[in-house]
């Protein structure tokens, strides 16, 4: 056996070498079971259990009792691991599972999505990362408390983090519900609670010392989960090795291929789209409606919310506290967007190829114009259709699949693909793997985030200044399992979406948190008073529009519809925090000399939480 020389952080580079070596060794494994006639669903389970027990032996291995550790991972992970941990802190079950399912069945607009959360990190590198670093602190309310003083500051900072990131857990557990139901065979009902059970093991035990650990584990598993199966596709699809660089012709020919299915004329039928229950039929083309002012604005707002939003989201600002230095903060960041971008500009080559998959006649696996017997009969419709995920009806009585009776869920797009296609299973497999990846690796450091502000600046700061570490990590841990059980209630009831849900997330964070942080970096005149209106009014009237959008009956104000609704709450929240902090006396010259201190990018930290 190999003996390691030094610590744990001197051979991470080591480690994870290793680490990816067995599991593509693992990966190698199963195609030979595959091969040797080993059951589908026994690979399945393979790859869902092998990759659990390896994040929580992680986890078990990182437990700690030190509040340090617990927090912000002892502040001791270097610029390039912790960029893949928030790249996989990042890349959720919306990147990995529903983005490319929003572009398969939205078109092109919906890439507003990856264009918002890419340029938002500009933000986070640019404005927020080196200088929250500086600070010292543990949680983002614990910068808003310190910055601006008092505790009713402290307390609007940690409800609207606790409604953001439990808006978006619930995204991230449906995403491992998806997963394990359709790899387990078990009903996604069930799938939700399994997945819960697995990001508790690999969270609780240690905090962010665990959950980065176990992220750097999960970056590399998803991403050689979501890019292998689409250089597979383009080679066999005779698109290339590359597919990015046959990225126009394929788009090219999907063009070709929904004119042919009348795509955007065909509509499902009322009482078809009843029978559906919520999956959605093709009725938007790859480029449709891009090229309108309505759909340029639209477009823009967007990209704008989910800058806007990866610039306010607690769980990823955290990770730029785990820094050495505020020289690593600046560094993981970009670092950050080398590991995004690898996932981030596969995407839309991955919708493409699945929509040629499924339209054109000329190949094997093409099931439009052909009988619904014969669609019914595929063994991934088969298979799909009985977790609820694919529906075909047959509106017109003819017995050919039209493109308006072949229904699916866009969430499934990335999982079903391998199956789509033709691939061996194992790809499968291992995509499900990568699948239940994003969506832990999320869910693990919104929890975290959720309950580090509860225990840290709720209990600790507010209620029991007095408590001992040992008693705020109970706390911690106690609450990373109530708030894990309620996400996971809530997720099985499927009130919205992936996207849907963390469209949402992103908004009520710019709505209530975005200009307060900005502000409290760059404007040593903002002061408790405004930042305490900016956060109430900014969030207030963001959560009213969405209510009356999306449950009122109320027309949207200018195209801004459920999931652009920050365009509501942040020149709320900017409006009250300028007004209100210019009416009302200034910060004291000590305030004023730390946010001086914040923008010096040598030194030590300002404050030792």
């Amino acid at each position: 056996m190999m003996k390691l020389e030094g610590g744990f952080i001197q051979n991470l580079g080591r480690v994870y070498g290793i680490y990816t070596l067995g599991f593509l060794g693992f990966v190698i494994l199963m195609a030979i079971l595959e091969q040797a006639g080993v059951p589908a669903r026994y690979i399945g389970y393979m790859f869902v259990g092998f990759t659990i027990a390896i994040y929580a032996l992680i986890g078990v291995l990182s437990r700690t009792m030190q509040s340090n550790e617990y927090y912000v991972a002892g502040r001791q992970v270097p610029a390039v691991f912790n960029g893949m941990a928030t790249a996989a802190d990042w890349m959720s079950g919306a990147s990995f599972i529903a983005m490319a399912g929003g572009i398969y069945l939205k078109g092109y607009p919906y890439m507003a999505f990856l264009v918002g959360w890419t340029g938002g990190y500009v933000l986070v590198a640019s404005l927020l990362a080196p200088y929250l670093r500086k600070f010292g602190c543990y949680t983002v309310p614990d910068f808003i408390g310190t910055r601006y003083g008092g505790n009713l500051a402290r307390l609007c900072a940690v409800i609207i983090l606790v409604v953001a990131s439990f808006t978006y857990v619930t995204a991230q557990i449906t995403g491992t519900g998806i997963v394990a139901s359709r790899a387990l065979d078990i009903p996604f009902e069930v799938g939700v609670w399994f997945g819960l059970a697995g990001i508790l093991v690999c969270s609780m035990l240690g905090g962010m010392k665990a959950v980065t650990w176990t992220q750097v584990a999960q970056y590399i598993v998803l991403i050689i989960a979501y890019l292998l199966p689409v250089f597979w596709m383009s080679n066999k699809l005779d698109y290339g090795l590359i597919p990015q660089f046959a990225q126009f012709d394929a788009v090219l020919r999907v063009q070709e291929l929904e004119a042919l299915h009348q795509v955007g004329e065909l509509k499902p039928t009322a009482e078809a789209a009843a029978q559906a229950k919520g999956l959605a039929a093709l009725s938007v083309g790859i480029n449709d409606a891009s090229e309108t002012l309505m759909a340029k604005w639209k477009f823009f707002t967007l990209v704008l919310c989910m800058m806007a939003g990866t610039a306010s989201l607690p769980h990823v600002l955290m990770r730029y506290f785990t820094t050495p230095s505020v020289k690593a903060a600046r560094q993981s960041v970009g670092w950050s967007l080398v590991f995004i971008f690898l996932l981030y500009f596969t995407a839309p080559a991955l919708a493409t190829f699945t929509k040629l998959s499924i339209l054109d006649p000329n190949l094997a696996t093409g099931i439009i114009g052909k009988s619904i017997a014969d669609a019914n009969a595929l063994d991934w419709v088969k298979n799909w259709s009985s977790v609820g995920f694919v529906k075909i009806i047959d509106g017109n009585g003819d017995g050919i699949l039209q493109i308006n009776e072949f229904f699916m869920k866009g969430d499934i797009v990335v999982l079903a693909t391998p199956e789509i296609a033709g691939l061996p299973y194992v790809i499968s497999g291992l995509v499900a793997a990568g699948g239940l990846a994003a969506a832990m690796s999320t869910a693990d450091g919104l929890l975290l985030a959720i309950a580090n502000a509860l225990s840290h600046d709720l209990y600790y700061k507010i209620i029991d200044p007095k408590a001992d570490t040992k008693t705020r990590l109970v706390v911690a841990r106690l609450l990373l399992v109530v708030v894990g059980a309620a996400a996971a209630y809530v997720a099985s009831a499927k009130l919205t979406g992936i996207l849907g849900a963390v469209a949402w997330a992103f908004c009520f964070a710019n709505s209530g948190l975005f200009f307060p942080l900005v502000l409290g970096v760059w404007w040593k005149r903002a002061n408790r008073a405004g930042a305490v209106a900016g956060m109430i009014g900014g969030f207030g009237a963001g959560a009213w529009y969405l209510y009356m959008v999306q449950f009122g009956g109320m027309t949207p104000w200018l195209g801004l519809d459920g999931l652009r609704f920050g365009m509501i709450g942040m020149p709320v929240s900017l409006a009250l925090m300028v007004i209100v902090s210019l009416m009302t006396e200034e910060p004291d010259e000590e305030t004023q000399k730390m946010v001086d201190a914040i923008r010096v990018p040598k030194g030590d930290t300002v404050t030792n939480a």
